[in-house]
């Protein structure tokens, strides 16, 4: 008997199942895909690290 894997949606934490037919995966729906998007657009999701310099500041260590 094959175990049926699923996870929970990222944004709205419903239950997925993890196979070829869950089009949105990880996410539960197109809606929820776009919401986390949009969140990673926005900078509220960010991955900690060093704050790197803008394009439009000088670099300093090339002076």
């Amino acid at each position: 008997m094959k175990q049926i894997t699923s996870v929970s949606c990222p944004t709205c934490n419903k239950d997925v199942i993890w196979n070829k037919e869950s089009k949105w995966r990880p996410f539960c729906s197109e809606r929820c895909k776009l919401i986390d998007l949009g969140e990673w657009a926005s900078e509220s999701h960010r991955i900690p690290g060093q704050e790197l310099p803008s394009p439009m500041e000088p670099d300093d260590d090339k002076h």
